[in-house]
């Protein structure tokens, strides 16, 4: 496994991620990408991606891309799901499903920690569903929970 920083190029796997991290409940239906992209909300997360204050990485197993962590600024006005502040960026989070289960989620997530950190800021912060078992990778890295609503945690580590 390789990882390396994302670039505006990877903006097309990025959504394909973000659809992965929006429907991660294999219980779920699987509406079509188009329709779950098309939220307001998770516009946010990719449209314009490589903006200033946007960062992330790839993860590639064998050329191929197989999961991403990526984080991105949002402000009060158009916040995303687990805003904190216009001084944090969110991360997002995710692995295509034949690779999950792999360390290559926590890998992913070390590094864009990393990189953050590198790129000056402080902390990020995170949504989640408490019964999402992505949580406790996220508590093993340090991200505590800060809120909570409608089912699901807002997180932040210091970074």
């Amino acid at each position: 496994m390789n990882i390396r920083p994302a670039t505006k190029d990877d903006v097309q796997f990025l959504k394909k991620m973000l659809y992965e991290a929006a429907r991660w409940n294999p219980d779920w239906p699987r509406e079509p990408i188009e329709e779950v992209l098309a939220d307001p909300v998770l516009v946010r997360y990719h449209q314009g991606w490589g903006r200033e204050g946007d960062g992330g990485v790839v993860a590639e197993v064998e050329g191929a891309p197989v999961g991403a962590a990526w984080y991105r600024l949002f402000t009060a006005e158009d916040p995303g799901y687990g805003f904190v502040d216009d001084k944090i960026p969110e991360l997002s989070i995710a692995v295509v499903p034949l690779h999950r289960r792999k360390g290559i989620g926590e890998a992913l997530l070390r590094s864009c920690m990393v990189q953050a950190r590198e790129e000056g800021f402080q902390a990020l912060s995170l949504s989640v569903a408490v019964h999402n078992r992505s949580r406790m990778m996220y508590q093993k890295a340090g991200f505590e929970k800060v809120d909570e609503s409608g089912g699901n945690w807002t997180m932040v580590a210091n970074l």
